[in-house]
């Protein structure tokens, strides 16, 4: 038997902003990569993770201490790639053990060109973040120099101000199929969509246009949807301006709206709402929901670093209806989720700042596609 792979890689460095540096051995790809810091809790479902582009510039720490067990499948794939920037774990699986399994993730990692890193003590890395926040980092498994690695970390941008739906949508439009008879036709603004969001549309009848994040209101129109729904995604909710225009357009033309994660912010701004960037974000699929239109609580997928700034209770007039907080995240009672009402209290729009397709993560929150179909017929 060879031996285990981590075993001869060569060594790696990470380096934070402010200086502070881990050491373990290259997993994945040799080489360099820089990104933002983040880590997620998710004890299962890396490789939904991996291929989510709201990753898209993160180099991602795993909580979880022992990662690639049930190896790379060909099935679970949430987009056509891997697009973390970079991947730290503390213990690599040596042999995969899954029926589904093709490959092993170092496998996946290396025929990508992902840098990742193992043997690290994600532990202490994660409480670092924690307390310090996410910050930009550098990951090499070709550089022995912390200083000389920190001056390139120190070169790259900041994800505050960072624009990037543009860079992950999909450039051209494309149908997902309902199944059975369809109900509704549905306009997807991809801006950084899992591929299994409008799988679960199509599962209850509604026919999916997924379309590029620059489409203009006017081609919208043209698809003469039931509902427009705008998708996870990766950057600044505040640099997304063309996007929030759009969805002015949207609300204005009185057609039903459904966000998730980035499309939750976007909602936020077109109502009036700021945005800011959370500490150390919420990533993982364990976070626990209160929906505060029926009060019950859920357990929750999260991918999210931004957040919209408003206050539970509160309505707030805007000139499509009253907008007010749906959702809240019952560990630190950030916004996770709002509403639009008419004046007589007919819902308009809603967003959530989760994932309720569930890819990976908990089947909780299944009905809010639900509850998007009532909508459409409601209007």
């Amino acid at each position: 038997m060879s031996k285990p792979r981590q075993l001869e890689s060569p060594p790696a460095l990470l380096v934070l902003e402010d200086g502070r540096a881990f050491y373990g051995r290259a997993f994945g790809a040799v080489g360099e990569t820089f990104g933002e810091a983040v880590f997620t809790t998710g004890m299962s479902g890396y490789q939904e993770t991996l291929t989510d582009p709201s990753y898209y510039r993160q180099v991602v720490v795993a909580t979880a201490p022992h990662i690639g067990n049930t190896g790379w499948n060909d099935e679970d794939g949430e987009s056509s790639r891997i697009w973390v920037a970079g991947y730290v774990v503390r213990d690599a699986a040596r042999i995969p053990s899954n029926w589904r399994s093709r490959r092993d993730l170092d496998h996946e990692l290396r025929a990508q060109g992902i840098v990742g890193m193992c043997d690290v003590d994600t532990r202490a890395l994660t409480r670092h973040i924690r307390e310090r926040g996410a910050m930009r980092v550098g990951l090499s498994s070709t550089e022995t120099s912390a200083s000389a690695l920190l001056e390139r970390v120190m070169a790259q941008p900041s994800m505050v101000g960072a624009h990037l739906a543009d860079e992950v949508s999909t450039t051209q439009p494309y149908v997902v199929r309902p199944e059975g008879e369809p109900l509704f036709r549905v306009v997807a603004v991809d801006l950084g969509i899992k591929s299994m969001t409008p799988v679960r549309m199509a599962e209850r009848g509604l026919e999916v246009h997924v379309v590029p994040s620059t489409i203009s209101f006017g081609d919208i129109e043209a698809t003469n949807p039931d509902g427009v729904f705008f998708s996870n995604g990766p950057g600044d909710p505040a640099a997304a301006d063309q996007q929030v225009e759009l969805l002015q357009s949207i609300l204005a033309a009185d057609i039903p709206y459904f966000g998730i994660c980035f499309g939750n912010q976007l909602f936020g701004r077109a109502l009036g709402f700021g945005t800011f960037k959370l500490g150390y974000g919420h990533r993982g699929i364990n976070q626990p929901v209160m929906d505060l239109t029926t009060r019950k609580v859920e357990v929750t997928a999260h991918n999210h670093g931004f957040a919209v700034a408003a206050a539970p209770g509160q309505r707030h007039q805007t000139p499509y209806g009253i907008a007010e907080v749906s959702h809240i995240c019952l560990n630190d009672q950030v916004v996770e989720g709002l509403q639009l009402t008419n004046p007589a209290g007919k819902l308009r729009g809603f967003s959530v700042q989760y994932h309720p397709e569930a890819a990976a993560g908990p089947h909780d929150a299944s009905y809010l596609f639900d509850r998007f179909v009532d909508l459409m017929e409601g209007a």
